[in-house]
């Protein structure tokens, strides 16, 4: 028998109150990042009511631009991290239930809202949402995992929970977040060859690159892997020191960029990048240098993306270095200490990352293939925490004529 969580909360849908129009909301916080998660079916359909709502929401301008704007009259608080709105409603797929999100990234100085971008901390906030919320099944004891379609990119992961004897989640503590809170690990199913369409895109396991080892691994993210004491330094390092060190920093862009081309990496036209847009480039390839784990963890880094240091480790590039502490031969391999070894069955295999601001909980699925030995990845997944911060309804006292009319419709 299935012990509810909660009851379900049956109030979804917008209400009136004291002659203002309300609108239902979880503000929510997942991974690092909080914004709200909201009922598809409650928002709107029209584009441009909808943007209306949620610029209310999260106290941004209707229109143009507002410089300054400290968003006091709505839940957003200033950082993009912190401007996030998830749509979130379930489907049925081959029989079984799956979330639908759909991200809205806001800006606390400007209208414009994206649609375009996804965001793997906000996402781990759904599967506690729906719980929460009753538009799915309450949890029993044990684990529950619950498939995710994002409508912003067309990617599918899969979000897990687990529900102790007790009746509360199993808790996690992650970088960046103090205590500890519901534990959500996100799956990325068939990661491998995300930009190049291979584990290893130089066909080797580690090469010679400006007299530098280095690995290219492309799990999630393609990205550089090499030894930190190569470049004198430990991966204990603060950014602040690295970034401080400009020879250091051209020796990296200097290595990153010659690996980048030995990876084939290509501009979105198809054509493959130049050593000067490698050089220039903001997003890829990554590039980390790794060290000796001092204490907690199986190895330590310093991740680069790639032009600036990260404060703490992106969860696509934790997924690429866990995945290539298990491929014999890469520097991670070599450095890494308590990986276990990779067998003939899919198996989980659990990767501590430590970073800058703690230790970065990784799951990558893997086998080895007996006949030919290499690792098969299957899927990797990141660990977040999530917490519900306020359910309720929040007042729209600045809505316009026609956002009411809409909304006193549902009512």
């Amino acid at each position: 028998m299935k012990t509810p969580l909660l009851p379900a909360l049956p109030d979804l849908a917008p209400r009136q109150r004291c002659g203002v129009i309300e609108f239902p909301v979880h503000h929510m916080r997942g991974g690092t990042s909080t914004g709200l998660v909201l009922h598809a079916a409650s928002v709107p359909a029209d584009p441009a009511l909808r943007e209306e709502l949620l610029r209310h929401l999260m106290g941004v301008p209707q229109s143009g631009q507002l410089a300054g704007n400290r968003q006091i009259t709505g839940l957003g608080r200033g950082a993009p991290t912190s401007n996030k709105v998830f749509l979130a409603e379930v489907e049925q797929h081959a029989g079984e239930p799956r979330l639908v999100s759909t991200l809205a990234q806001l800006a606390g100085g400007h209208a414009d809202i994206d649609w375009s971008v996804n965001c793997g901390n906000m996402s781990s906030a759904l599967q506690l949402w729906g719980l929460d919320s009753g538009v799915i099944e309450a949890l029993a004891i044990g684990t529950h995992a619950i498939a995710i379609r994002n409508t912003n990119t067309g990617v599918i992961t899969t979000s897990r929970m687990v529900r102790e004897p007790d009746g509360s989640f199993a808790a996690a503590s992650i970088p960046g977040v103090p205590g500890n809170y519901p534990r959500v690990d996100l799956f990325m199913h068939d990661p491998v060859g995300a930009k190049t369409g291979q584990l290893l895109p130089t066909g080797k396991a580690q090469d010679k690159v400006l007299g530098h080892d280095v690995s290219c691994v492309d799990v999630a993210v393609p990205m550089v892997i090499a030894s930190a004491r190569q470049f004198g330094k430990t991966a204990h390092e603060s950014i602040a020191e690295l970034e401080a060190d400009a020879a250091f920093m051209d020796a990296i862009r200097h290595v990153w960029s010659a690996a980048g081309r030995l990876m084939g990496l290509r501009r979105r036209d198809g054509q493959r990048m130049t050593l000067e847009e490698l050089a220039r480039s903001e997003t890829i390839p990554k590039f980390c240098i790794v060290g000796a784990a001092k204490e907690e963890g199986n190895i330590a880094v310093r991740y680069f993306t790639p032009q600036a240091g990260h404060a703490s480790l992106a969860v696509s590039g934790g997924c690429c270095l866990a995945a290539a502490c298990l491929i014999e031969g890469t520097v991670a391999h070599g450095i890494a200490r308590g990986v276990p070894p990779v067998g003939a069955e899919d198996a989980e295999m659990d990767i501590g990352i430590a970073n800058p601001a703690g230790i970065l909980g990784t799951t990558i699925v893997a086998r080895r293939d007996l006949a030919t030995g290499q690792i098969i990845i299957g899927s990797a997944a990141y660990r977040r925490s999530a917490q519900i911060l306020l359910r309720g309804h929040a007042p729209l006292y600045q809505a316009s004529a026609a956002l009411k009319a809409w909304l006193l419709k549902q009512i």
